[in-house]
């Protein structure tokens, strides 16, 4: 039988970032589901330690009954990587020599790249995300037989010309939204018989969370708005606080409301919005579902999401969601599930934060729908079919 060979850049159960995690759900339950897995990676630890030396062993081994393959990085010149790196963060325009340093000293993994070629003809090879060295050139060694994830954002790394060698290549992408499709289709058209597919994301719904004990734990007993994820400027965070501030100073502080903020990360809060504020920091699995379970509103200010997790749980117990008119992933999830509102400024969040403060009703059917868009996209049993035939599809043409 076919193993199926997820290729990523790092993996392990404390590794950070929204496709790694994702990553970490979607394996096991393939494997529950009978599909023969592994996990190709790397011996780097994760996005923020040095992606030049090994923190792991290379070798097989096993993770949550997992096999999991990592393959050794080379040293790289992080200095060349970095400055173009830079420039891309600013939407600062680069030239192909650059493309080419950005790509090539990001990680140095060419055993990994040889085992794909030797094992071709025994498996499937799925890539997660599009932007690491580890899809670049691991997709572009039998593309036939590989299936992309790009998790693509619109961001100044997808407009990239390299990028355009590889996505309408494989066999197959795989992406979380229309919106995400929409975006794929004008940066990377497709070559005659790639396979495009939207499948969404697989969702955990047992979890359930308890408003009161959140409220008896925090003290807080007002309406509040939660921010739930990595604090951070790519999480658009610091518009978040800016806007808050200005609310809670002209209306939410007579209406006694808050901002909870949860999640890694650092954050100034505005010294004289300071009674406006709770930052809980990072918090356990269960009092986040607490949190989310006695939310108000739940608000996502990010602009870059390809699926966002974050708001599914938020649906999950109940919440209705806030989030970013500029951001069509979220924006296609608040109307298809009829679940919340979206602001462009700072006028149109504080009109939207009073509308669903002043209408408790409408804001928990929100709430209501959101859940019910969740278990009838995106729980396990529907995502994990659409996988096993997009693999007997790809295997068979």
């Amino acid at each position: 039988m076919t193993t199926i060979s997820f290729v990523t850049p790092w993996y392990g159960p404390d590794v950070p970032g929204g496709a790694e995690a994702e990553l970490r759900r979607l394996v096991p339950q393939l494997q529950r589901a009978g599909m023969p897995v592994e996990v190709l990676t790397t011996t780097t630890r994760d996005l923020y330690a040095d992606w030049g030396r090994s923190y792991h062993p290379a070798g097989l081994s096993v993770i949550d009954g997992v096999p999991v393959r990592r393959f050794p990085v080379q040293r790289r010149n992080r200095a060349a990587f970095d400055a173009v790196n830079l420039r891309l963060m600013n939407n600062r325009p680069v030239s192909a020599a650059d493309e080419r340093v950005f790509i090539e000293e990001m990680l140095r993994v060419p055993a990994l790249y040889d085992f794909i070629a030797a094992e071709a003809s025994e498996r499937l090879y799925y890539f997660i995300p599009y932007l690491f060295s580890t899809t670049y050139f691991g997709a572009q060694v039998c593309p036939d037989r590989s299936i992309i994830m790009p998790c693509l954002h619109d961001e100044s790394y997808a407009r990239l010309g390299l990028y355009r060698q590889v996505l309408p290549r494989a066999r197959a992408l795989v992406f979380h939204t229309e919106a995400e499709r929409a975006l794929a289709d004008r940066l990377f058209p497709a070559e005659p018989g790639q396979l495009r597919e939207v499948f969404g994301a697989g969702v955990d719904v047992e979890g359930e969370g308890d408003a009161e004990r959140f409220r008896r734990r925090t003290g807080v007993d007002g309406p509040f708005v939660l921010y739930a994820g990595r604090r951070e400027p790519g999480k658009n965070t610091p518009l978040l606080l800016d806007y808050w501030a200005r609310y809670w100073q002209t209306t939410g502080r007579q209406r006694g409301a808050r901002l909870v903020l949860l999640g890694p990360g650092e954050v100034a809060l505005p010294e004289a919005s300071a009674g406006g504020f709770l930052d809980l920091g990072f918090v356990p699995l269960q009092d986040k579902l607490d949190a989310l379970a006695a939310a108000t509103v739940f608000c996502l200010p990010s602009l870059n999401e390809s699926f966002s997790i974050a708001l599914m749980e938020s649906w999950l117990q109940g919440t209705p969601a806030l989030v970013h008119a500029n951001c069509a992933v979220t924006v296609e999830h608040c109307r298809n599930a009829n679940g919340g509102l979206y602001f462009a400024d700072a006028d149109e969040f504080a009109a939207t934060l009073d509308y669903l403060f002043d209408h408790p009703a409408e804001a928990a059917q929100m709430g209501r729908n959101g859940r019910a868009y969740v278990l009838s996209r995106y729980h396990w049993p529907i995502i994990v079919p659409r996988y096993g035939d997009l693999f007997a599809r790809v295997l068979a043409s």
